[in-house]
């Protein structure tokens, strides 16, 4: 049966520490059809803390630079000012391009009770002008626990997707929806998740939902059976949002091509793939890795995340190939192939995020998971959404339109990554980075000044 983890992948500490003590494991298990694992017992998803072994510890002069981040724990650490100029979003902002207008809607399980403090102490840090952020609370919502690690642990994911939506998109309106419950066994969690969005999508508010959370195909109700109706129920949010014309990601996830499940008696490697990022109405976001100097400049190409965790990619093991992914059929087969295309999400080279939801871990940590990915690609949409005028709805036609254009045109903004695998485990061969599509990092990742235009002209081209 399904767990819904949020995706976030690691926290490591921040000033003060002598040492990167060990990544926060935040992540929902993965997994896809079994090649492994004895008949008699259907797989389960793997229970992990929400929490597992990370420090966080206090930054009172805000966050560090590179070097210092190398010479303490042997990582690089980014600030949104060197994202911004990785991602050439400087030139949009120039042209008045900043999200202005329109509306992210970030789900999450439980929120987090200073959000808006932590948004407004982020923002100030990097000269950023803050945005309000208006919670919407579904169901009954318990009152905040700081000692309660599920809900910790989603405090910690709602800050990072908001603080990186907002770096990307800073005049974007943020809507934080904070779900009750956070567990699933396919009958609480995801329809409660599910619910949210489509009464949002039916109500005409949102441009483009992010969602890192996910949970492991396999370990659905009937699944072994191949009865897939489980997941089919859960369609009905997507499925409004390609009606309204709504744009719906997901974190690809940070297990890479395989993860362990648990049997009950032992673990067993499986194939990965995982809902909502493997359904074919939700563009699946993957991870990179940057390398960057203090200017944000590379100084070398990107690569596939593999650090503390590992791009998700995979085949779906329910949905078969869809139209816009014929063209990469020799590669996904006859199945729905993830991700769609990847954004930063290394811990080496992870994200700074600011947090004070646990008052016992105030300050700055460096963060990363394909979480930090699906936010950041967020407020990329929520650019175009304003460039084009109109909500540029699902991507999944233009951006394989443009991924096929981009060894012709430099102008689709669409940058190949052909460095790097996503294997993480013996017993599951996992996928390698190579020129075009592969299920690493799916189309590659952008150059926002050119991809953000591309992807409004096309949405108009499409629709």
């Amino acid at each position: 049966m399904p767990r819904v983890r949020p995706r976030q992948r690691a926290v490591v500490a921040a000033a003060g520490a002598t040492a990167l003590t060990a990544a926060a494991l935040i992540s929902a298990p993965l997994s896809g059809a079994a090649t492994a694992a004895p008949a008699a017992k259907a797989p389960v998803a793997r229970v992990v803390p929400a929490v597992e072994g990370h420090q966080l510890v206090r930054a009172a002069d805000g966050p560090l630079s590179i070097e210092q981040c190398q010479a303490k724990w042997g990582i690089n650490c980014y600030t949104p000012t060197q994202y911004r100029q990785a991602y050439d979003l400087n030139p949009l902002y120039r042209a008045g391009i900043t999200g202005k207008g329109r509306t992210i809607v970030i789900v999450d399980s439980f929120g987090s009770p200073t959000i808006q403090h932590d948004l407004d102490v982020y923002s100030h840090q990097f000269g950023i002008k803050s945005a309000p952020v208006q919670v919407v609370k579904w169901g009954n919502v318990p009152p905040w626990d700081a000692t309660n690690p599920d809900m910790t642990g989603w405090a910690g994911e709602s800050t990072l997707d908001v603080e990186m939506a907002h770096a990307v998109a800073p005049d974007a309106k943020i809507i934080l929806v904070e779900t009750a419950v956070a567990e699933t066994e396919g009958v609480v969690g995801l329809p409660e998740m599910m619910d949210a969005e489509k009464s949002l999508i039916d109500r005409g508010i949102g441009d483009v939902i992010s969602q890192s959370f996910g949970a492991t195909e396999n370990t659905f109700p009937g699944f072994e059976q191949g009865d897939f109706s489980s997941i089919e129920k859960l369609r009905y949010a997507f499925k409004a949002a390609a009606k309204h014309g709504v744009t719906v990601l997901g974190s690809s996830g940070d297990s890479g091509a395989t993860d362990y499940i648990e049997d009950g008696s032992a673990d067993y490697p499986y194939q990965v793939n995982s809902w909502p990022s493997s359904d074919p109405l939700v563009t699946s976001i993957g991870g990179t890795q940057l390398h960057l100097n203090d200017a944000g400049n590379r100084t070398a190409p990107d690569s596939v995340y593999n650090d503390y965790g590992a791009s998700g990619g995979g085949q779906s093991h329910v949905f078969g190939r869809p139209a816009y992914q014929n063209g990469v059929k020799g590669i996904v087969g006859d199945h729905r192939g993830t991700p769609d295309i990847s954004m930063a999400a290394a811990v080496d080279g992870g994200a700074w995020v600011y947090s004070s939801y646990d008052p016992t871990s105030v300050g700055w940590g460096v963060n990363g998971g394909t979480s930090e990915a699906s936010p950041l690609f967020a407020g990329i949409v929520a650019l175009a959404d304003q460039l084009a005028g109109h909500r540029v709805g699902d991507i999944h036609s233009a951006l394989y339109t443009l991924s096929k254009q981009a060894p012709h045109s430099p102008f689709t903004g669409v940058v190949d990554v052909a460095d790097g695998t996503n294997n993480t485990y013996d017993g599951v061969t996992g996928y390698t980075a190579v020129k075009g599509y592969d299920m690493a990092t799916g189309v590659g990742t952008l150059d926002a000044a050119r991809f953000v235009p591309a992807l409004a002209l096309q949405s108009w081209l499409h629709h």
